[in-house]
């Protein structure tokens, strides 16, 4: 943007001095004005640098005091200087107008010229600038032209110019009005630049506001005493910069809270870069992590970033750290400590500005005593711990979590199933888990890909959890025992669904209501099996 030191010549004449005084008279200074604006405008340079030129042409062939080039935001109706002469940085900032606001609002809203002789005596005439003030406004007179693309307004050019007569202000309106046709194009494409900003600025926020609330603490479903003691250390520990060592079996969801400490913390807007180190081979772990330079190793064509330097003032999780090989380790420790090293194949030394977040399901210190994980690591590493306690041992979260995953992915997969039988749940709490969190997520996605109307029953559930319950009978010993309490569950569910009805329920099997009335008489199923023909 254009900005001209704030004082001015008032005695210059409104045109070049290489054009006579004459307005009428003036018509090679014009076409050279026009020419020079069209030479501009063909030669294809960057829109911004086309309008701040223009700009800086009319100050130069007339004698203006200063100037601007407004443009309507469609989205929200603000009209804001886009380049400006004359003005300084503060003054611009403070350019904005609504439709029928002030002359500029007005000219945009009417889509006609304005003059205004004397800007002192016009009360419409608002210098929200406050660019003025230093001058006076009796000896300074102010044209506005709109900016169209066909009939649509889209900006104007405003410009101060000393007091002129009323002939010689007529004059420079049309001269004014070619320049606004002459640029409008040029202006569109500055708009709808400006426009698509904006609509990406705004979904940015979105995504940034549905990552927040995707994984703040309580997203993570879990409301027993372990797990409320758990957030209280979290939500402390999320507010500062300190190294976060988070520790439980494979499964517990170790992931989620990482995400939810950085999205919880002063760096939310920041990256948050995630690295496996089981997921990579040893020979290239440090390269994916530190980075390289070109030509450091056999097919190094490129200068590489690691993943420390895309973290750069965010948060990097670094999963699985017991799987990190110990040729790593010591580089890694160095970063813990100094926040600072060389990637392969370089000499100079990079900071890093970065949390780190840490996950294991090993036994750190057996490790170490086996030597394969340093114990000054360890120590660096083990700043603030967080233990995520297995699924088997906070059972009350169990239900939540499957009701949770139940809405989940029959919204995901376009089912209207709602709920689970409490025969259903029963399997679940018995159930040990040894997969956590993931084992049951995986365990209700496919009970509800399975469940063909409202309700997951226990034959949805995969046979490790039947399993359970039947080990926990003295009597169920036999295949036989194990085959009549399936049915017994089966039939009790489907009754249940259909409040009682023989009729309904034995459609629902496939088998008689004669059979089923025998079944439920065998299984002495109290409540059903009365004899009106359908309950």
């Amino acid at each position: 943007m254009a900005v001209q030191p704030d004082y001015f010549i008032k005695t210059k004449p409104i045109l070049s001095t290489t054009c006579s005084g004459n307005y009428a008279d003036h018509s090679c200074c014009e076409l050279r004005l026009l020419y020079e604006i069209g030479t501009i405008l063909a030669e294809g340079v960057a829109i911004k640098s086309i309008l701040s030129s223009v700009l800086e042409i009319i100050a130069r062939e007339l004698s203006i005091l200063r100037g601007t080039i407004t443009i309507l935001n469609r989205n929200s109706s603000d009209i804001a200087i886009e380049e400006a002469w004359g003005y300084d940085q503060t003054e611009v900032k403070r350019g904005h107008y609504q439709f029928g606001e002030g002359i500029t609002g007005r000219v945009i809203e009417t889509g006609n010229p304005k003059i205004v002789p004397r800007i002192d005596e016009e009360p419409l005439f608002l210098d929200r600038t406050k660019a003025r003030k230093k001058f006076d406004t009796h000896e300074i007179s102010f044209l506005c032209v709109p900016i169209k693309v066909g009939s649509e307004v889209i900006g104007t050019i405003g410009v101060d110019i000393p007091h002129a007569s009323h002939q010689q202000l007529q004059s420079m309106v049309k001269l004014f009005s070619i320049i606004a046709s002459s640029i409008s194009q040029a202006v569109r494409l500055r708009q709808v630049t400006q426009e698509e900003l904006e609509d990406l600025k705004k979904e940015n926020s979105r995504l940034q506001l549905e990552l927040q609330d995707k994984y703040r603490p309580k997203n993570i479903v879990g409301n027993s005493k372990m797990m409320r003691s758990l957030y209280r250390e979290m939500e402390q520990v999320s507010k500062t910069n300190a190294t976060v060592l988070l520790l439980g079996e494979s499964g517990v969801g170790k992931e989620k809270f990482a995400h939810a400490i950085h999205y919880n913390s002063a760096r939310s807007d920041k990256p948050f870069i995630k690295f496996n180190c089981a997921a990579i081979p040893e020979t290239l772990i440090e390269s994916t992590l530190f980075g390289h330079e070109k030509g450091s190793f056999t097919g190094a064509e490129n200068q590489h970033k690691g993943k420390f330097e895309m973290a750069e003032g965010g948060t990097i999780f670094l999963d699985e750290i017991g799987e990190m090989p110990l040729s790593a380790q010591a580089k890694f420790l160095r970063i813990l400590q100094e926040r600072e090293f060389e990637r392969i194949g370089g000499n100079k030394t990079i900071r890093v500005n970065i949390r780190i977040i840490a996950a294991t399901n090993r036994d750190l210190p057996t490790l170490i005593k086996e030597g394969r994980f340093r114990e000054d690591l360890y120590y660096r590493l083990n700043v603030f711990p967080l233990v995520v306690p297995p699924l088997r041992e906070r059972k009350t979260d169990i239900i939540l979590l499957a009701n949770h995953f139940v809405e989940k992915y029959a919204k995901e997969y376009g089912k209207n199933t709602e709920r689970l039988t409490s025969a259903a749940i029963d399997l679940l709490v018995q159930y040990n888990w040894p997969g956590n969190v993931r084992e049951l997520e995986n365990t209700i996605e496919r009970a509800v890909i399975l469940a063909p109307d409202k309700t997951i029953h226990t034959y949805h559930l995969p046979p490790c959890l039947h399993s359970v319950e039947y080990s926990t009978s003295a009597k169920k010993e036999t295949l036989t025992d194990m085959l009549d309490e399936y049915e017994v569950q089966i039939i009790k569910e489907e009754l249940q669904q259909f409040d009682g009805s023989i009729a309904k329920t034995a459609e629902r099997l496939g088998v008689t209501e004669r059979i089923l009335r025998l079944r439920v008489a065998k299984y002495h199923l109290k409540g059903f099996g009365g004899h009106d023909g359908s309950t």
